[in-house]
């Protein structure tokens, strides 16, 4: 089932065409990754589909519903998690979950129940202290306990990891992993490592619409090697192979980079080794990374 729909959707703000014929969809218990350079258009897609922004041209559907500008009915279905989540300071973790479950109309009983499942889901289960202490990786955790709070069917999450260290960011991508077969997942980064972690599927947004959309597989079989490495034991023996096999780039003194070279390439650079009878400690393709077609297509 199609948690998500965008079809032929357009935005403009004054003369700056932000989309164009932007479409794509995201399948049930699906964790989307939504990427792009700064600009590119992934807040204003989301703000569009939580109805905050009307919509030029085309149609938003959300677990089958139409979307409408100012009328968020189709939100009864969404949590989101902006990149920044403001709370109340002064509030406990359970205050503040009590607080918006009230706000939004959750059953009392339902309230009691769930606060402490998402706060043990989040890791704040033995956070009792008020939330203006929280470090950022402890309010991004909060939002999106806040966020889960409706059991809501699609959560959308803007830039939940960029301003947090590694252990911070492994936290959130735990979480997000974990909630898959409760919640459709779409995940807007500009952290391309963790999508490659944790997505099902890939949305590059450039130029105002997917230049790449499908799975991780499918968009590296589009390409298939960034070419191939060579490491030599010997500092003199890479720099002599350097001279014979001409276009190679130096990783470090020890190791070669030969940059969109094929399969076909390296048995020619395996028989020049031969010849020369210089002996490599290591050589193998690359397999094609997600920065890699990331930076091709957005240099076009």
């Amino acid at each position: 089932m199609e948690m998500l729909t965008l079809s032929n959707v357009s935005k403009r703000f004054g003369s700056h065409q932000i989309l164009n014929d932007l479409s794509f969809q995201v399948s049930e218990n699906t964790i989307y990754g939504f990427i792009g350079e700064n600009g590119a258009g992934k807040t204003t897609t989301m703000k569009m589909i939580l109805g905050l922004y009307s919509v030029d041209s085309g149609v938003i559907q959300v677990n089958g519903e139409r979307v409408t500008y100012g009328q968020t009915n189709t939100n009864r279905y969404i949590g989101y998690l902006p990149d920044v989540p403001e709370f109340y300071g002064y509030m406990t973790p359970t205050e503040y979950l009590r607080l918006c479950g009230e706000i939004t109309g959750v059953a009392e009983s339902q309230i009691k129940n769930r606060i402490p499942e998402l706060l043990e889901l989040v890791g704040l289960e033995k956070a009792n202290k008020r939330i203006q202490g929280f470090s950022r990786g402890m309010k991004q955790r909060l939002g999106i306990a806040q966020a889960l709070l409706n059991k809501p069917k699609i959560l959308i999450c803007d830039e939940p990891t960029s301003a947090l260290d590694p252990i911070g960011r492994k936290e959130i991508i735990d979480i997000l992993q974990s909630i898959k077969k409760q919640t459709t997942v779409i995940f807007s980064t500009h952290i391309l490592s963790d999508v490659e972690r944790i997505c099902d599927e890939i949305g590059l947004l450039h130029n105002g619409t997917l230049a790449l959309n499908g799975t991780l597989e499918e968009i590296r079989n589009m390409r298939k090697s960034d070419g191939f490495m060579i490491e030599f034991d010997k500092v003199d023996d890479a720099k002599n192979f350097a001279n014979i096999y001409m276009g190679c780039e130096f990783l470090s003194g020890t190791e070669l980079s030969f940059n969109g070279k094929t399969k076909e390439d390296m048995m020619a650079a395996m028989r020049l080794l031969y010849e020369n009878q210089i002996y490599p400690v290591k050589i193998e393709m690359r397999e094609p990374t997600l920065e890699s077609l990331f930076l091709e297509v957005v240099s076009k």
